[in-house]
């Protein structure tokens, strides 16, 4: 098993990896994605409980906002309703799809296995980059996050966006993205022919070992 930091120079986002303890060419992989603020350290503390067979990749945010701490867009709560810039938003979302393209030509791994992952402004990533790439991936765990309404116009109904699979956990006490966020994306994608595996917790705006093991549970067995 190997527990690397790779820098920039090598592709278009800092990440950290942990190869997949079972060798083989058609890994499965999944890319997480931090939270505002935080980085991708992160995440990457729960590489070693994904499945042995996995190629674990925690990527960083482009945008500095100070020592250790980054994001993928900037977003203002002064108002008490997440306020965004849907343009960095924008640059990142094909910044993640061209990283993942990097990534496919770095490490062996099944290109009909990919995953993304992300804790609240890193799930709405994996909701933008999949919602909008169908067929990219196969998968997405959104972990207290939300599904922007200015993504809504750029889906296009398709039989490949019907086959992606989605796991959403959220707390119920969640202050910062209110339940109401993850009850809204639940409605929209069954809408469109996705039906998502939807869990509800007694917490607030955090990722507990619970939600980390009902999504690893699902990820074992999506990944198949």
């Amino acid at each position: 098993m190997t527990m690397t930091l790779q820098s920039q120079e090598k592709a278009s986002l800092h990440y950290m990896v942990r190869e997949p303890k079972i060798k083989s060419a058609h890994a499965p992989v999944i890319i997480l994605m931090h939270g505002v603020g935080s980085n991708e350290h992160d995440l990457f503390s729960l590489a070693n409980q994904f499945p042995d067979n996995f190629l674990v990749i925690s990527a960083r945010g482009p945008l500095t906002l100070s020592t250790g701490r980054y994001a993928w867009f900037h977003v203002d709560f002064a108002t008490g309703k997440p306020v965004i810039n849907f343009e960095e938003q924008e640059k990142s979302r094909q910044l993640i799809a061209k990283f993942i393209g990097e990534m496919k030509a770095k490490y062996s791994f099944d290109e009909k296995n990919i995953f993304l992952g992300g804790f609240s402004q890193g799930g709405i990533m994996s909701y933008s980059v999949a919602l909008t790439n169908p067929g990219l991936v196969k998968g997405i765990a959104v972990m207290s996050g939300r599904l922007l309404q200015e993504i809504h116009p750029m889906v296009q109904p398709s039989e490949e966006l019907k086959k992606l699979n989605v796991f959403i956990s959220h707390g119920i006490e969640d202050e910062l993205l209110t339940i109401d966020y993850a009850r809204d994306a639940k409605q929209w994608l069954e809408n469109k022919g996705i039906t998502p595996e939807y869990h509800e917790y007694h917490a607030a705006h955090q990722l507990l070992p619970q939600m980390t093991a009902d999504m690893l549970k699902w990820l074992r067995k999506t990944s198949i």
